[in-house]
């Protein structure tokens, strides 16, 4: 069962990723309509985000806990100590610390210059990248067509956002 709820786990966090990430695109390039502002869309992102933290810590506490694959409480945490698949583990890994990185500055905004802030939450690409090498690499669910085609589109949806994001065009270009 545990090994059930790893793989799971570790596919939801990474689907609430994807559309935390193309959802804070939306909102930093002012892609999002609404009459109302932007506060639902960013209330949603924060969201999307916390649950991607939840279900990271279900999907690394059932891989250490059930021992099918030998990876342990320090193989999780710890770049290259893993014997299963140390690469593919170590993209995880530093996916995990790019995501507690991510996550802790965006709880303590308030208290953060918003230049760290924001280098700080750039790192959002990498870790969306690094995600989806270790989910397509060491998931045992993600070699079927279909796992394949939505990282591809989640990830072209990224690509493009980021684009747009990063062209220095009209409102955004002061942002």
């Amino acid at each position: 069962m545990l090994w059930y709820a790893a793989r799971s786990a570790g596919l939801v966090a990474w689907g609430l990723l994807a559309a935390s990430t193309v959802l804070g695109l939306l909102v930093s390039t002012r892609l999002v309509p609404g009459r109302g502002g932007l506060a639902w869309a960013i209330d949603l992102h924060r969201g999307l985000a916390a649950l991607a933290v939840a279900f990271v810590a279900v999907h690394v506490g059932a891989v250490v806990a059930h021992g099918y694959v030998p990876i342990g409480v320090v193989g999780a945490i710890v770049p290259f100590v893993s014997r299963w698949h140390p690469l593919w583990i170590a993209w995880g890994i530093v996916a995990l610390w790019l995501l507690i990185a991510v996550e802790v500055t965006s709880l303590a905004r308030s208290r953060l210059p918003a230049g760290l802030w924001r280098r700080v939450h750039w790192l959002s690409l990498p870790l969306f990248v690094v995600a989806t090498v270790h989910g397509l690499a060491a998931g045992t669910d993600t070699g079927s067509v279909a796992a394949v085609g939505v990282a591809v589109v989640a990830g072209m949806a990224v690509a493009f956002l980021s684009a747009a994001r990063l062209v220095p065009t009209g409102e955004n270009a002061t942002s």
